[in-house]
């Protein structure tokens, strides 16, 4: 697992590994039913506290990409529950498409850059642009 945190950054240690995870699933690096390494092991491995990473694990869960498993530890188990991932990404967007409107940022570049972000994550696997 390749995980690289931004220590400088205003990011909280845990929502960056988060979002890295989150990022390797839509990226088909992790794939369903994966273990993710232990707590200790990924704290040792990056260098950060087990709480820091015990946190991103437990947020994880709760947003439904990871399940705890008894014997395997952290797996990776997409939960495909719809209107939870609608009401997530209305929470998060918001903040985001108020700062764009602020700034003046037409709605059109917006719907765009949506498109081109959302397109890379359907490309992969293709002849053109194969898994990473």
């Amino acid at each position: 697992m390749y995980i690289e945190i931004d220590f400088s950054s205003s990011e909280a240690i845990y929502q960056q590994l988060c979002n890295q995870i989150i990022y390797g699933i839509a990226t088909s690096q992790y794939e369903d039913g994966e273990a993710l390494p232990s707590v200790r092991e990924l704290a040792d491995e990056i260098g950060i506290n087990m709480h820091t990473v015990n946190k991103a694990y437990s947020l994880l869960r709760e947003q439904g990409f990871v399940k705890v498993d008894r014997r395997k530890g952290a797996v990776i188990s997409v939960d495909d529950n719809r209107d939870r991932a609608i009401e997530t990404i209305k929470k998060e967007i918001v903040p985001i498409l108020a700062e764009s409107y602020c700034r003046g940022v037409p709605r059109e570049t917006v719907h765009e850059l949506v498109d081109q972000i959302y397109n890379a994550y359907e490309g992969y696997g293709t002849a053109d642009n194969p898994k990473a």
